[in-house]
């Protein structure tokens, strides 16, 4: 089980935390027997606002492999850095105070929102299990959670 978590965190590492190794190492890694498939690559997050420019302190990388029970309804939160995220399996509804949402399913990539209150729920007969990549600064939380009515 843990052989395919390395394959798919290096593909990750390579593809969305430095889009230009697929490109430029190309002809090179293919030659090699080296697969790079691009699951993400945007300026923008899954609501279609661009992503907001990075903090001026120590930066710091997280990345955190969260499972989620199916039917569960994770509470009201916001994320003060960018972060992106791979289904490894289950199905993912995240949906804004606004009402607007979005479906996200085994395999799928996505860009999460970024100082945006949002919610998530575990949807269908399998629990979600996700890996999730955080890039921010050192001294600043991944997710807070909030009232859905206030602001961050």
């Amino acid at each position: 089980m843990k052989r395919p978590f390395v394959h798919l965190s290096l593909v990750l590492a390579s593809s969305m935390l430095w889009p230009s190794l697929a490109k430029s190492h190309e002809g090179h890694s293919l030659s090699h027997g080296v697969i790079v498939e691009v699951l993400a690559n945007s300026t923008k997050m899954w609501n279609g606002n661009l992503l907001p420019s990075y903090p001026h302190g120590q930066p710091k990388v997280k990345i955190l492999r969260i499972q989620i029970p199916k039917g569960t309804t994770l509470p009201w939160h916001y994320h003060p850095v960018i972060n992106a995220a791979v289904i490894l399996q289950g199905t993912l509804e995240l949906k804004l105070k606004d009402g607007s949402q979005k479906i996200y399913q085994k395999g799928d990539a996505l860009i999460e929102v970024v100082n945006t209150i949002h919610a998530g729920k575990a949807l269908g007969t399998t629990d979600v299990d996700l890996i999730v990549f955080y890039a921010g600064e050192e001294a600043m939380p991944t997710t807070v959670l909030t009232n859905p009515k206030t602001n961050p």
